[in-house]
């Protein structure tokens, strides 16, 4: 079965002049090393593609996949992680994880939460500041958690995110809209447990591999699972896995959303608890990073005794069950 690999390669962008923090979700050469490794393992017939740029034009010189490994984060626009699907969709080639639909919806956390909250699911409360005007107008009690709507890996997130008044709302939200040129989540701040629920499968399928609790280091930046943390986190950060009753709750909220969300095949939801020890939805990531070693989602695997190998199959067979019987069948003949 011939299964490509759609990926944005760091170092492409780096080498175009874009900055580290800019590239920081991009992948490494490594990751799709494994990744690729693991798919000759399991049997299947390995082909890289690249981004977007790469998968284009030979799509239209004809060129075929049984189906595409995507984890090809993009780089424009709420939409960016939707656009490989997207055009994998118009060509009716089958992919992993979630559709362009979930993937626009959930790149924007601010949209998530409210599907989310419509769920009745637990998540702080919140506002969504498009520019400066609207500043004056968040009504939520301090103190507020402050980050863009649509980054991942922390950025965007540092000492400052922690708002305690009014003056350093103005402050943080008019840097973050300038910096980021896209608008500010503003949530109240959760002081509880940060936990991480890995999951694999699609719908009813769905299960957790293990709730992981996020324990920051004395010398790490005190607001939270922040970029510069994330960065340094064999330094300043500690990872255990939990299965106390608040993390037990956690796993029940982190599935009730990965289902309302369809979300598929595998991916992570971020969860904090509140003063009285509630853990709430803060977001979701259904293109989950990918590194054997430094991603959060095999890391969580490896505590539990799970293998990259077995992840990475998780993920494929729940792909799998996409494709129509006899194109299964005929892909594997082949």
């Amino acid at each position: 079965m011939k299964v490509g690999i759609t990926y944005d390669l760091r170092e492409d962008y780096l080498a175009q002049g874009y900055g580290e923090e800019e590239t920081a979700e991009f992948d490494r050469l490594d990751t799709i090393e494994a990744i690729e490794g693991t798919l000759t393992e399991l049997g299947f017939q390995a082909a890289r593609i690249g981004n977007i740029w790469a998968l284009a034009p030979r799509l239209v010189a004809g060129e075929r996949w049984d189906l595409v490994f995507n984890i090809a984060e993009g780089l424009r626009g709420f939409a960016r992680e939707a656009q490989v699907p997207s055009l994998l969709d118009a060509y009716d080639i089958p992919y992993t994880f979630s559709d362009p639909m979930i993937l626009a919806l959930t790149l924007h956390k601010g949209m998530t939460k409210r599907v989310v909250r419509d769920l009745g699911l637990a998540t702080p409360d919140f506002a969504v500041v498009e520019d400066d005007s609207e500043i004056e107008t968040v009504n939520l009690p301090y103190p507020l958690f402050a980050k863009p709507v649509a980054e991942g890996t922390g950025k965007g997130i540092d000492a400052a995110s922690k708002v305690a008044d009014g003056e350093e709302l103005a402050q943080v939200c008019r840097r973050l809209l300038a910096e980021f040129k896209q608008p500010v989540l503003l949530e109240t701040y959760l002081p509880g447990r940060e936990f991480t629920v890995g999951v694999t499968g699609t719908g009813r399928e769905a299960v957790s591999i293990g709730v992981m609790e996020v324990l920051l280091l004395e010398q790490a930046e005190r607001a939270g699972y922040s970029y510069a943390n994330k960065k340094n986190y064999e330094d300043v950060v500690t990872y255990r896995l939990a299965d106390d009753e608040a993390a037990r709750q956690a796993e029940g909220l982190a599935l009730a959303a990965w289902r309302g969300l369809g979300g598929r095949d595998g991916g992570r939801i971020d969860l904090r608890a509140d003063a009285e020890g509630t853990p709430h939805f803060l977001e979701v990531n259904p293109l989950p990073g990918l590194h054997p070693i430094h991603s959060d989602l095999p890391i969580l695997a490896r505590l539990g005794a799970m293998s990259y190998r077995e992840l990475i199959g998780r993920i494929m067979a729940s792909a799998l069950k996409r494709l129509p019987e006899g194109r299964r069948m005929v892909a594997a003949a082949g």
